[in-house]
């Protein structure tokens, strides 16, 4: 039986991690153009207690139209799927572990390169250690990096994780928000309440947040996400401008750290 670590880690890697892929292909023009009249079902899966747990993926025309947090149960035939016996192994794996490989179920072998091209694309961008030179991959990265932790404290939190239930169930109505100026794409937003939370993607449509974590460029803001820059000059630099509460700013930053913490 895994250990809640383990499921906890899983949960971050399925339904915050493997989502970014389809991101990673409609962003990407050289992988997006690759696409170009595919139809395909891609799938990756993990064993737990005799038990499938999954995430996967529909393709059509070219364009990845769904992503769905449950195994594939449809009438049509996976075209590639990355299997894991465990968790455990699919957690080392995620980790960079090259030992720990899934078995390789291929319907399709144009198909399977395809979907192995974006997950190593995906792998290249998230096990970068400083920010990209160019504009383009960091404005990405940053957008890959807030739809992570949003989607990652959310899931966390209805698993019932300890230190992020908890601080969720201590919030009033309250949404917090990721952004840089000047990019839009980038943004990012998570809304809490009483126990209850939701990631979105884009900015928060109903008020002006609670909080908002805002950086002045990309490069600033993957300071941070890669843990190299200091928050505190950077804030006297305005490179991080936290709009609300500063003491928000430190409890939504031990969250990010948190579930940053589940996937190193």
């Amino acid at each position: 039986m895994p250990t809640n670590e383990t499921l906890y880690t899983n949960k971050v890697f399925q339904a915050a991690a493997l989502p970014l892929l389809k991101v990673i292909a409609t962003d990407v023009p050289s992988l997006h153009k690759q696409f170009k009249g595919v139809d395909a079902i891609y799938q990756v899966s993990a064993m737990a207690d005799g038990e499938k747990h999954a995430v996967h993926f529909h393709v059509e025309n070219g364009e990845w139209t769904k992503v769905c947090l449950e195994p594939y149960s449809g009438d049509g035939k996976i075209d590639a799927e990355l299997a894991f016996s465990s968790m455990e192994k699919m957690n080392a794996f995620m980790k960079g572990d090259m030992l720990k490989l899934p078995a390789f179920k291929i319907g399709n072998l144009k198909k399977f390169v395809l979907f192995m091209q974006v997950l190593l694309k995906m792998s290249s961008l998230l096990n970068m250690e400083e920010p990209p030179e160019d504009e383009t991959t960091q404005v990405l990265l940053c957008k890959l990096y807030f739809y992570l932790l949003s989607s990652g404290i959310s899931a966390l939190n209805k698993m019932g994780e300890p230190k992020i239930s908890e601080w969720v169930k201590a919030s009033p109505d309250r949404c917090y928000q990721w952004s840089v100026e000047g990019f839009p794409e980038t943004t990012a937003y998570l809304r809490i309440k009483e126990g209850r939370s939701k990631a979105g993607r884009g900015a928060y449509p109903r008020a002006k947040p609670f909080f908002t974590m805002k950086f002045d460029t990309p490069k600033s803001a993957l300071l941070i996400l890669l843990d190299i820059g200091d928050m505190f000059d950077m804030t006297a630099n305005s490179q991080l401008i936290m709009e609300g509460g500063p003491e928000f700013g430190v409890q939504i930053g031990d969250m990010m750290m948190h579930v940053g913490d589940y996937a190193k």
